[in-house]
């Protein structure tokens, strides 16, 4: 079986082809002029928290200031592992059990990724939740748990796969298991 990667980069768009055994099996076509920031990962600093609406203002280096709802500032608490929250059993978003001002503080630095683009006077979304999502896995950093894709119905394979993952898993690192699909 061979495997190769073409990477063609213009200054108007950059494809890279992925080919297996002579076959395409994967492309990607990335223009410039459509380039978005949704998944982009930045550090940024907790400008103003909204008591009120639980929720802050963070800034990312962008003209605006992103929107951090409370709901997605869980990734930025140690506090559930003290609290017997593990992985992806963290409290629901309708009723957190922390206030916002309570997680985060004014000048606070964490590390988020755009969930939403910017659109009209809003600005980006964010959240603490970072997902990395490759062929077969999605890297969770911060989240310790493994999981399987319900695509993958068989249960032996599941259980399998799920073992694997677990024996090689970074403390304090969680991943999906999934198809290529």
């Amino acid at each position: 079986m061979t495997n190769e990667l073409i990477i063609n980069v213009k200054p108007w768009e950059t494809r890279v082809a992925f080919i297996e055994d002579r076959v395409l099996s994967e492309l990607f076509i990335e223009r410039t002029k459509d380039r978005g920031i949704i998944g982009n990962i930045y550090k940024g600093k907790v400008v103003k928290v909204l008591p009120g609406m639980q929720a802050a203002f963070v800034d990312i280096g962008l003209e605006k200031a992103a929107f951090l709802y409370v709901s997605d500032a869980y990734g930025a608490l140690d506090m559930f592992e003290e609290m017997g929250f593990s992985g992806m059993e963290v409290p629901s978003s309708s009723n957190p059990p922390f206030p916002i001002e309570e997680i985060l503080s004014e000048g606070q630095e964490i590390v988020v990724q755009v969930s939403k683009e910017p659109l009209g006077t809003k600005g980006t979304r964010i959240t603490s939740h970072i997902t990395l999502p490759g062929r077969y896995l999605v890297l969770m950093p911060m989240v310790d748990h493994v999981g399987v894709s319900r695509k993958i119905r068989d249960e032996k394979e599941r259980r399998r796969l799920k073992e694997i993952v677990q024996s090689i898993k970074p403390p304090s690192n969680g991943f999906i298991v999934r198809t290529a699909s």
